[in-house]
C-alpha cells in the first residue's frame, strides 16, 4: 500500500450511568435502593431547603438519607468543602446525593472523596499529595443547564486565603450516578440560565478545537453546540418552556461528555481571573472571550478549517458568523462585553489579569498564546465592542 495512511488513536472513556428524563427526580429512592445505599447526607443549595425540594427528598428516603448541608457559596471554598467533610464525619455518612449547580457538585464531589480519608480539602487541593482510593459514593443531580459536573472528574475550588482557585481532578471524583431532571432547571433564574448556557457553549467550543480532541468527543461537542444555539435564548426568553429546558440538559451533559476528556482551554483559563478577582460569574466569564478565541483559532494554525466546517455544518456561513452569533446571544441575555464593562479600567489592571490568565488549560489551546497576544485579542475585542461609542483609551 503506497502513500500515508492517516489514521486516529484514541480512548474514549465515560464511566457514570446518565439517566436522563423530566420528572426522573422521582426515581431517587429506588435507585438508592438499587445500589444498596443505606446512610447519607443530602448536599444541595440554600434555596433547594426554602423551596421544599430538599425536605421531599429526604422524606422519599425512608430514612436512608439522615442530614443535610446546605452551607456551600458560589465558587465553593475549601471551607466550605471542609465544613461538609465534617458533616459527613460526624455522622457516619456512606453515600451523599448532590442536588444544586455546579458549585454544589464542586463541593460535594471533593467532600465525598475528602471524607473518607484523613486528611482535610487542602492536603489535596495544593497538589503536593496525590490522590488515592475512592470516596463515598455520590448520586448527582444537576439544578442547571451548564458545568456538567455530573459527568466529569473535576472540582473546582477556591482557597480564599491566598487568592486561589483550582482545579481538583482524579478519577475517584466521578459520581457512580448521573440523574438528570430537565423539570428542576424551571427555576433557574433568567441570569443564571444565560450565564449556565453559554458555558456549556464554552465546554462544546473547546472540546472541538483543544488540542486532546477527538472523533467521539468532536461528535458530542458538535451536538451539543447545536442545541444551544438553537435552544437557549427560548430557554432564557420563555423560562417554562420544559422543551427548551430539557434541550439545554441534553446539551449540556452532551458537553460534559467531550470535554471531560479533551479537557478546557483558552477561555476557562481567561475566566479563572476574571470570576476570583471581579466577581464575574463562570458563564459570562466564559463567554467573554469565547467569540474572539473561536476567530482566532478559526483564521490561525491546522485548526482553522475543521473550526470552519464545523461553523458551516451548523448552519453558519463561516466561523466569523458563528463568533459573531455568540455576541449577539450575549448582548440578548444583557451580558458585558467590553474590559470596562467588566471593570478593568486601567492598563496595569489588564495586565495583571492577563498575567493571571495563564492556567494549565490556556497550553491546551491549538494557537499558542503569549502574554502579548492575549492583550492584543482583549484590546481587538474591546474596540470592536466600543465602535460606536465613545472609546477612551486606558491610562496607567
Amino acid at each position: 500500500m503506497k502513500g500515508k495512511i492517516n489514521m486516529e488513536n484514541f480512548f474514549y472513556f465515560a464511566p457514570v450511568p446518565i439517566d436522563f428524563g423530566a420528572g426522573k427526580l422521582k426515581t431517587l429512592p429506588q435507585i438508592i435502593k438499587k445500589l444498596n445505599l443505606k446512610k447519607g447526607i443530602l448536599i444541595s443549595a440554600p434555596s433547594m431547603i426554602r423551596n421544599g425540594i430538599a425536605d421531599e427528598i429526604v422524606k422519599a428516603s425512608e430514612g436512608r438519607i439522615i442530614t443535610v448541608f446546605s452551607d456551600i457559596q458560589p465558587n465553593p471554598t475549601i471551607h466550605n468543602t471542609d465544613a461538609c467533610v465534617q458533616m459527613i464525619r460526624d455522622h457516619g455518612c456512606e453515600f451523599a446525593v448532590a442536588v444544586g449547580g455546579g458549585s454544589i457538585m464542586d463541593c460535594a464531589k471533593a467532600a465525598c472523596y475528602v471524607a473518607n480519608t484523613k486528611h482535610d480539602t487542602d492536603y489535596f487541593f495544593t497538589k503536593k499529595n496525590p490522590m488515592t482510593g475512592r470516596g463515598i459514593p455520590l448520586i448527582a443531580i444537576p439544578t442547571t443547564s451548564g458545568t456538567a459536573s455530573e459527568v466529569t472528574a473535576a472540582s473546582v475550588l477556591t482557597d480564599t486565603e491566598n487568592g486561589v482557585k483550582a482545579l481538583m481532578i482524579h478519577d475517584s471524583l466521578y459520581p457512580v450516578y448521573a440523574l438528570i431532571d430537565p423539570e428542576l432547571t424551571l427555576s433557574c433564574p433568567p441570569a443564571v440560565t444565560a450565564a449556565s448556557g453559554l458555558d456549556v457553549l464554552a465546554h462544546s467550543l473547546e472540546a472541538f478545537y483543544g488540542k486532546n480532541h477527538q472523533p467521539i468527543t468532536d461528535l458530542a461537542a458538535e451536538r451539543a453546540a447545536s442545541l444551544v444555539f438553537e435552544h437557549l435564548l427560548t430557554a432564557y426568553h420563555e423560562p417554562d418552556n420544559l422543551e427548551a429546558r430539557a434541550k439545554m440538559s441534553e446539551a449540556s451533559v452532551t458537553a460534559g461528555l467531550a470535554f471531560n476528556l479533551t479537557k478546557t482551554a483558552g477561555v476557562h483559563a481567561c475566566s479563572y481571573p476574571l470570576t476570583q478577582d471581579y466577581s464575574i460569574p463562570h458563564g459570562e466569564a466564559c463567554a467573554f472571550t469565547l467569540p474572539s478565541f473561536w476567530k482566532m483559532n478559526s483564521h490561525n494554525g491546522p485548526e482553522g478549517e475543521r473550526l470552519q466546517a464545523f461553523s458551516r455544518r451548523l448552519g453558519f456561513a463561516d466561523s466569523d458568523a458563528l463568533a459573531n452569533r455568540i455576541d449577539e446571544m450575549k448582548k440578548a441575555m444583557g451580558m458585558r462585553t467590553t474590559i470596562e464593562e467588566v471593570g478593568i479600567t486601567t492598563e496595569t489592571a489588564l495586565n495583571t489579569l492577563i498575567t493571571k490568565s495563564f492556567a494549565p488549560n490556556m497550553y491546551n489551546n491549538p494557537v499558542t498564546m503569549t502574554e502579548e497576544s492575549l492583550k492584543k485579542m482583549y484590546l481587538e475585542m474591546n474596540e470592536k465592542a466600543l465602535m460606536q461609542s465613545s472609546w477612551i483609551p486606558f491610562t496607567s
